[in-house]
């Protein structure tokens, strides 16, 4: 059976937590711009009208001081500061520094690449083997070093994500090459992937299903090419993908 579409003539479907959050600053500052668009439209069409060309009555220039100028410039800065302190700061605090705690959700890293995206689980050990650039081949994307014990049963995807609905995803964003942007729309996530940085990403899926990774920065000659899935699974069906998974490094004795 064909999944309906995550897409409609508004936002996307909103399948995490602080989906809605973010909704209602983007509904808020939409409805904002409407109203002024209007308010605007109304005073030009009134002055227009107010002011059209009379036979006999000459042009006389007429302000009504330096204050009045000021007015809307004042009304749309005391409005966009309080947009900016009572909902963007608390809701960037919420969302961006407040990172779950390690025991209480899924821990992972994603590495992206011209044009790809690995995606690291640590293993039944739940450590993360160690990584070295000089074991990157074709067989090893992330260079896992088979020397590492911890690395011996790391699990790696590439273009899948998979995770359990209703726990807390925790993962390192980085880049193996150029500046990628880790987007998927139905989480209300966007975030720079860059060479040299761990950039901690979280959300909580709230709805099973499958959905698209994009890259929103361009990033090359194949970039509409970089995307992947996101499967958001119950608990139980998870806990049987990931059961099933191979170690990414092969086993020897």
């Amino acid at each position: 059976m064909e999944q309906a579409s995550n897409y409609g003539w508004s936002l996307p479907v909103a399948a995490s937590t602080f989906a809605k959050d973010i909704d209602f600053g983007i509904n808020i500052i939409h409805v904002a711009m409407f109203a002024i668009f209007i308010l605007w439209g109304i005073y030009f069409t009134y002055m227009l009208v107010k002011y059209r060309h009379k036979e006999g009555v000459p042009a006389r220039y007429k302000h009504g001081g330096v204050l009045w100028s000021f007015v809307p410039d004042i009304v749309v800065l005391v409005f966009e500061l309080t947009l900016i302190f009572l909902y963007a700061i608390p809701s960037w605090s919420r969302i961006k520094m407040s990172v779950p705690p390690a025991g209480k959700s899924l821990v992972l890293e994603v590495v992206a690449e011209q044009f790809a995206w690995s995606i690291h689980y640590p293993g039944p050990d739940g450590k993360f083997g160690r990584k070295d650039p000089k074991l990157v081949n074709a067989s090893n994307v992330l260079g896992l070093d088979p020397h590492d014990p911890a690395a011996k049963d790391d699990i790696v995807t590439v273009n899948e994500l998979h995770i359990p609905v209703g726990k807390p995803t925790v993962f390192n964003l980085t880049s193996k090459d150029v500046i990628h942007s880790f987007f998927v729309p139905e989480f209300r996530i966007k975030q720079d992937a860059m060479p040299g940085m761990r950039v901690p990403v979280w959300f909580e899926p709230t709805m099973a299903g499958k959905f698209e990774i994009g890259c929103a920065q361009l990033c090359g000659f194949g970039h509409a090419l970089m995307r992947g899935d996101v499967f958001v699974h119950s608990p139980e069906e998870f806990e049987a993908w990931l059961s099933e998974q191979k170690p990414a490094l092969p086993q020897t004795s």
